[in-house]
């Protein structure tokens, strides 16, 4: 029986060997723990794949913590004694152990936060819970820059941000002497656009074990595991990394915001899994982004935008989350509340971009950001789905998804949950938008340039009936002005007409 005084606990999004928790462990003193437990697989309806990953990187990580000669104690799910909670593994580790201490990382999500603070009381012995300076901007240091602002907009904080970590400068100004790329790096999909072929990382004994374990205990959840194709090392997770910066990032900026049917990946980085467990760290990302603009082998468009999503857009809902809750979940601007359809789940649904973007999902617990934003969000916008649904969804179903980083992106981006926190307008877009970003459109059953009658993409409808119903919380937003005044300007007729077509597939959205 392992003895040893300090309990070390490492959650499974935190595989970073600089973890803070893991900062000051004595391999002759400290037993780090590490555990799999039902209530953390089970809060939501984790699809297969998200399991699988995090399960064989944790065993991973503690198999290279117990090569560097530390003492670890792992609890597999199917283990008869496994408590199946994190306070319950703390108390058999101690009972065992004799230690009377624990020592974490403060983790990512309010709930646990909420039950990390009462394991003193529970368990009887001081718990030392500790900053994750794996971020780069702290939640006090959030905490004072939003400190007297009217509006909390990304860009001041990512510009804030790049010069607190000397990112992408010259002097003091900006490299190419803007802050921001982004009107570049919106083109649409070229005819035949493919993207470059992925690693995929054969499966050792540790991830076949984990599969059974998965296929076993969550047979109901969402997708297969016959394609698992996930790095489940740090060492794995670098080489996805090089070959992001060395093959695939120079197209990215152009690129980031096409969706090609049949193309899930296109030309992103797929790294948002593997920086949210902790197996890349986001200063390391960012870095060798940067190292590329400067040697020349990626344009600068591409780096700043890549840069920004981590740099700036991770950090600031981090900042988001964590200032706003515990109320931000229950916020509901737009008063949403339908049900979320079935088509989320089965992808059972004529709309091909619809679809597409959720066959991705049920296949590689992934899509990217424009599908998530102004496909699946941007219909659930539209359709008045309840927020809290939509964003368990994607808190479910999306192996990058903590909620941290899921539910200002859900709630504030992609459903204007938040009444405009994050968002200065809500990115509702019609059929239009899908059209001219995608090749979607061109094989559906419904026309993106029709608003009503059996052909007319649903979108459309929607778009208008959404602006319509809520006209008292949207129209004064000078943003939208433009878009108002053509509303007001359309036949009275023509409005009839949309919003007794946005009833019909209201009332139809199963079967769509």
């Amino acid at each position: 029986m392992v003895k040893a005084s300090r309990i070390h606990l490492v959650l499974g999004d935190q595989l970073s060997h600089s973890l803070s928790a893991l900062a000051d462990a004595d391999p002759q003193d400290s037993l780090v723990l590490m555990a799999e437990v039902m209530s953390e697989a089970t809060y939501v309806k984790h699809h297969k794949k998200k399991i699988a990953f995090l399960f064989s990187a944790m065993r991973h990580f503690a198999d290279e913590l117990r090569e560097k000669g530390f003492q670890v104690r792992y609890v597999t799910l199917d283990d008869p004694e496994n408590t199946q909670s994190l306070r319950g593994e703390l108390a058999r580790a101690m009972a065992e152990s004799g230690a009377f201490t624990i020592v974490a990382t403060e983790c990512g999500e309010w709930r646990l936060a909420e039950e990390m603070r009462g394991w003193e009381t529970h368990l009887g012995v001081p718990v030392e819970i500790r900053e994750d300076d794996r971020f780069l901007c702290s939640i006090e240091e959030f905490r004072q820059w939003r400190k007297g602002r009217k509006q909390l907009r990304m860009e001041y904080f990512y510009r804030d941000m790049r010069r607190r970590h000397r990112v992408l400068l010259e002097g003091e100004e900006p490299v190419g002497g803007k802050w921001n790329f982004d009107a570049e790096n919106r083109k649409p999909p070229a005819n035949g656009l493919k993207g470059p072929r992925r690693i995929s990382h054969a499966k050792d004994a540790i991830t076949k074990s984990v599969l059974a374990l998965v296929e076993e205990r969550f047979a109901d959840n969402m997708g297969s595991l016959d394609s698992f194709h996930y790095a489940v090392t740090s060492h794995q997770a670098e080489m996805e990394l090089q070959q992001f910066i060395d093959e695939i990032l120079p197209n990215f900026g152009d690129y980031q915001d096409a969706m090609v049917k049949g193309e899930p990946y296109l030309y992103h980085s797929l790294i948002s899994s593997y920086v949210n467990a902790g197996l890349l760290l986001p200063i390391d990302v960012i870095r060798g982004a940067e190292a590329a603009w400067f040697e020349g082998l990626a344009p600068l468009n591409a780096v700043e935008g890549f840069i920004r999503q981590i740099l700036g857009w991770r950090e600031y809902v981090r900042g988001i989350y964590w200032t706003e809750m515990p109320g931000y979940a229950q916020r509901n601007h737009l008063s949403a509340a339908r049900p979320l359809p079935q088509m989320y789940w089965t992808a059972k649904t004529d709309m091909v971009c619809m679809k597409g973007a959720i066959s991705d999902t049920i296949e590689h617990a992934y899509s990217h950001h424009i599908q998530r934003l102004m496909v699946t969000g941007n219909f659930a916008m539209l359709a008045g789905i309840d927020p809290a649904e939509v964003c368990e969804w994607y808190l479910a179903v999306y192996s990058d998804a903590y909620e941290w980083v899921e539910l200002p992106n859900t709630l504030g981006m992609a459903l204007y949950g938040d009444g405009g926190l994050m968002a200065s307008k809500p990115y509702a877009a019609s059929g239009k938008y899908i059209d001219r970003m995608s090749n979607f459109c061109g094989g559906c059953r419904y026309d993106p340039k029709l608003t009503t009658g059996p052909r007319a993409c649903p979108f459309n409808a929607l778009y208008w009936d959404f602006l319509d119903r809520n006209t008292e919380k949207l129209a004064r937003n000078p943003r939208l002005s433009n878009i108002y005044a053509t509303w007001r300007r359309m036949d009275p007729f023509k409005q009839d007409a949309i919003r007794k077509h946005a009833a019909q597939v209201l009332d139809t959205l199963n079967a769509l």
